[in-house]
């Protein structure tokens, strides 16, 4: 049986975060252009132009360049306001060994800072900067999708259609419903209550925090330069200190994050050496010592895609559905609402549509975290051991000194942080036997020294 949307069809979608403004722009864009007359409510109840928790998103808020140009392409043009600052370099630290400096590898590969809401809990200038995903927002309500400041609080069918329900308010039905919640959102249990299989993504805990020091000391501590740090911290995957312009965002992901490691981190050596020393971290008072106040949440990741994130009328788009692990969910958001309004457009919008076009594009994604699961498993032996922490740092500050043509394990690393490549070409291009030659090469001279260091010193 064919399920299509009407010439004149409503659509609800439920979230105004990147995938959720994303789904409701591409709508309203492709529709035009087929004549089409859609009617598109967006349900959001935060305010992203307010300070601190009321408009926060809950992400580091980083945006590779390739994003950005891709964007731009879509007809979505970051403004100077929303970006915070342009990153042109990785410092990387890790446990006992020197730090090395990756410059970025090509002039168009640099990547952006954002907020994902107003800002802080401290507004330092309040013309300073826009809210990333309040412009997106509304650069979707320009294009006509008619934004809604209220929480849903029920989701049901009335036969075939789905139906959004507001507080004290009727139930409106759709012909279809895209649901952009998230994965910290309480009315994502709802939509298995839909009468289809879906399965919520597995999520493990991260933190997020934003430490004010001030527009001069970010220069001085940190420049331009985004802070990656593989500590030997059990449990901890991916730490960063990411530069803005007054503050600092401090984002930790792993599989075990909870106070004492975020403790263990901000107390560490590596990370007091990015830090003036009068900041001193302690949970019970939520400050910062001396500079200023913290904001700081431990929100739940998406590691893992959804079972079934789409039926009849009903698709799942953003982490709801699946999101590149540890990085760019930003990037997975672009592509999963734009898939997810391509197949109802011009295929439908049954659950066998869905699975025939949608579910490809979800399933790429997912197959691609299964390959950037295995990295992330071999960078914890990085992590415990220093030989191999050695020999890398060595191989990443030769390789500086060379022509960016031949920087191979600085291109690695520096894909891996940024999401400028999917994790399948991070490992092919690992796969090269000139890369495998030098880093033996590293690694064994590393050893050799060490060797004779303690043989005649």
């Amino acid at each position: 049986m064919d399920v299509k949307l009407s010439e004149n069809a409503n659509i609800g979608i439920i979230g105004g975060g990147p995938a959720g403004s994303m789904a409701g722009f591409f709508l309203l864009e492709m529709s035009q252009r087929m004549d089409w007359n859609l009617t598109v409510d967006l349900y959001e109840p935060r305010d992203f132009s307010r300070y601190g928790p009321p408009g926060c998103n809950m992400c580091a808020g980083v945006v590779s360049e390739n994003l950005v140009q891709t964007l731009a392409a879509e007809g979505i043009n970051l403004p100077s306001k929303v970006v915070q600052r342009g990153i042109d370099s990785y410092i990387l630290h890790t446990s006992g060994v020197p730090t090395v400096s990756i410059g970025t590898p090509s002039d168009d590969l640099r990547i952006a800072t954002v907020y994902r809401g107003a800002g802080p809990r401290i507004p330092v200038d309040e013309d300073g900067w826009e809210s990333f995903d309040g412009y997106l927002l509304g650069l979707a309500k320009k294009s006509g999708v008619n934004v809604i400041h209220k929480r849903v609080t029920d989701i049901s069918l009335d036969g075939d259609l789905p139906t959004v329900f507001c507080k004290n308010e009727q139930g409106k039905t759709y012909e279809l419903l895209i649901g952009a919640v998230g994965v910290n959102a309480p009315i994502l249990n709802q939509f298995g209550d839909l009468g289809f299989d879906f399965g919520k993504p597995p999520v493990k805990k991260g933190f997020v925090s934003e430490i004010y020091l001030g527009e001069s000391v970010v220069q001085q501590y940190l420049g331009s330069s985004m802070h990656v740090f593989l500590l030997d911290i059990p449990g901890l995957k991916f730490a960063a200190i990411i530069p803005k312009v007054e503050y600092v965002t401090v984002c930790l992901m792993g599989e075990g994050i909870n106070k004492k490691l975020v403790e263990e981190f901000m107390n560490s050596t590596e990370v007091r050496s990015c830090l003036p020393e009068s900041i001193q971290w302690h949970f019970k008072e939520k400050v910062v010592e001396a500079m200023g106040q913290a904001c700081f949440c431990m929100p739940n990741l998406n590691v893992g895609p959804a079972i079934k994130p789409y039926s009849d009328r009903v698709v799942m788009v953003g982490d709801s559905a699946v999101s590149r692990l540890y990085k760019d969910g930003i990037g997975a958001a672009y592509i999963t609402a734009k898939a997810s309004v391509v197949t109802a457009l011009f295929f439908g919008v049954g659950s066998e549509d869905f699975k025939k076009h949608y579910a490809p594009v979800c399933k790429r994604i997912a197959s691609d975290n299964v390959i950037g699961g295995m990295i992330f498993s071999i960078s914890v032996y990085y992590q415990k051991f220093q030989l191999l922490r050695t020999g890398m740092v060595a191989m990443v500050a030769a390789e500086q000194q060379r022509s960016r043509e031949v920087r191979r394990m600085s291109r690695i690393l520096w894909d891996t942080f940024t999401g400028s490549a999917t994790y399948r070409e991070i490992f092919f291009k690992s796969l090269h036997p000139l890369f495998f030659l030098s880093l033996l090469r590293f690694t064994f001279r590393t050893l050799f020294r060490r060797i004779i260091k303690k043989r005649y010193y």
